[in-house]
């Protein structure tokens, strides 16, 4: 009932009616415990993470890493959108003058060119573009680090790349043997005399463990960052020096192209020398698919380039270790055959803990059942122990070595001429005591606990886009497909200076094709 004076009903209730109410809320409560007790009660669990036995565990983090920083980087442009609007209505307001209908027409203009723009890339052959960004770092650069995995350092480099570096006019060519903590210092030292030969060679180990440009990373992020071993790099002062040498007996600002095959660590050497994770890198082959540049200091512009095209025509299991195609793109049991059958047996079974084997498909039977890959049955996944060991070759934690040639000979397209060139301009006797200081600090492994592999010697690759093969119509719907996947992810990562980058077409990584030895496909068809 409504006091007089007061506009609405007190709240006010008697102790009989709030007792009451608060008997019902306790029935109601003792009620819902004993359904949940019936039924069986399931309290929501914690997210236990990837076991540590589980394969392919460093991809699966990084491709939740990677899916973070997806997010991140949308919201990010999603904010800066929405600050340029802003933007433009405060100078609406401002310039009451201006109409809006002017910006309009522009703002067309500039989306239907980027449309044209992305119809080009989706048409074009992404081998061919990758030669086009290849050729304009060459062209570009003063100086050229050439990358080579000090695993296989004869299997990493490509002569037809030299050659166009020779070619191209007054630009030097250095070596940069990166991954030099994966093999032994012996190995190591024998490398470096047969390289410094031909051309100035640096012993180089990047620093995978770098803060992201521009984004502060909480305590528990960095912690759960890429599950790289490499915290300290070792041959940048080397480096340093080497290029600051040259720079003052060139007098003006030079510009430093980095090249190499996919996974030979170009990004990581440019984000160890800038001492920030500023280019993308990862375990995956083929990550670079544009040129970037990246600015030292004021006399001193390095140019990261996408992978150098591996040519067809090579040995099966160079297409294994240099092609950038991903494990599901090819068959996996032919690829990881391919660089089984140029591995030291005994040094197999002793780093991968197998009994002997006679053939490929035995050891992949045996790895997989040591590994606890099964399909539905029971049956050890052959597959995926190929694909385990594959990805576990290409990475960067396996440790093999390749024996250097017992003879220099110098490569067909230098000359003495050319050699005495390369290295002038370069100060060798201090690149000499810091390449001894390096291999000093550097931690390798023992021969014994390495795999002894037989290279095959130079890469083939293809500079010009008029060799490279034509596309079976199957591989071109492949790609379609998987470029439309590239344009989707490339859409969440643009960055703000998206309009000065339109030129940077997005690359898809190529197909390949194996072919086996007769005596392995014999082996295999049990």
């Amino acid at each position: 009932m409504k006091r007089p004076k007061l506009k609405k009903a007190s709240k006010r209730m008697t102790c009989h009616k709030r007792y009451k109410i608060q008997k019902k809320v306790r029935e109601h409560h003792r009620k819902l415990r004993k359904e949940a007790k019936k039924q069986g009660r399931k309290k929501p669990r914690k997210d236990p993470g990837v076991p540590n036995s589980a394969p392919f565990k460093e991809a699966l983090l990084r491709e939740a890493e990677l899916r973070k920083q997806r997010l991140e980087e949308l919201k990010q442009q999603q904010k800066l959108d929405r600050q340029k609007e802003q933007e433009k209505k405060r100078k609406l307001e401002t310039n009451p003058g201006v109409k809006a209908s002017n910006l309009e027409p522009v703002n067309e203009e500039f989306g239907q060119r980027k449309a044209k723009n992305k119809a080009k890339a989706g048409k074009q052959n992404p081998k061919k573009l990758y030669c086009q960004e290849l050729k304009k770092v060459i062209e570009a650069s003063d100086v050229v680090l050439e990358v080579l995995d000090a695993r296989d350092p004869l299997g990493c480099r490509c002569p037809q790349v030299e050659e166009a570096i020779v070619q191209g006019g007054q630009k030097k060519l250095v070596l940069v043997l990166n991954k030099s903590d994966l093999v032994p210092k012996e190995n190591l030292e024998n490398w470096l005399n047969y390289l410094k030969k031909e051309l100035p060679t640096v012993v180089f180990r990047a620093s995978t463990n770098l803060k992201d440009k521009g984004k502060i990373i909480k305590h528990l992020k960095l912690k759960k960052r890429a599950p790289f071993k490499n915290e300290v790099c070792v041959g940048k002062e080397g480096l340093w020096k080497l290029l600051r040498s040259f720079q003052e007996t060139y007098s003006k600002a030079i510009r430093v192209g980095v090249i190499g095959f996919p996974n030979v660590g170009k990004s990581s050497i440019i984000n160890s020398l800038k001492q920030e994770r500023i280019c993308n890198v990862g375990v995956s082959m083929g990550l670079t698919r544009c040129m970037q540049v990246v600015t030292l200091d004021k006399q001193i512009t390095v140019i990261d380039s996408p992978s150098c095209i591996v040519s067809p025509l090579n040995s099966a299991s160079t297409l294994a270790l240099r092609s950038p195609a991903s494990i599901e793109m090819v068959k996996p049991v032919e690829a990881a055959s391919a660089i089984l059958s140029q591995a030291d047996a005994r040094q197999v079974v002793l780093k991968f803990t197998v009994p002997d084997f006679k053939n490929p498909l035995e050891f992949f039977t045996l790895l997989a059942q040591r590994r606890g890959l099964h399909q539905k049955g029971g049956s050890p996944n052959v597959e995926g122990a190929a694909k385990l060991m594959w990805s576990e070759w290409t990475g960067a934690s396996l440790g093999y070595y390749c024996h250097p040639p017992t003879s220099w000979t110098p490569s067909p397209h230098f000359n003495e001429g050319i050699m005495t060139d390369m290295k002038q301009g370069f100060n060798l006797e201090e690149l000499e005591k810091n390449n001894a200081h390096s291999i000093h600090s550097i931690r390798g492994p023992r021969s014994a606990r390495s795999i002894l592999f037989q290279s095959s010697g130079l890469t083939n690759g293809i500079i010009e886009e008029k060799d490279i093969p034509e596309e079976l119509p199957r591989q071109k719907e492949k790609q379609q497909e998987e470029g439309e996947d590239h344009n989707d992810l490339d859409s969440d990562q643009e960055s703000v200076d998206e309009e000065a980058d339109e030129e940077s077409l997005a690359m898809v990584p190529a197909e390949e094709t194996w072919a086996l030895p007769e005596e392995f496909q014999a082996g295999m068809c049990l």
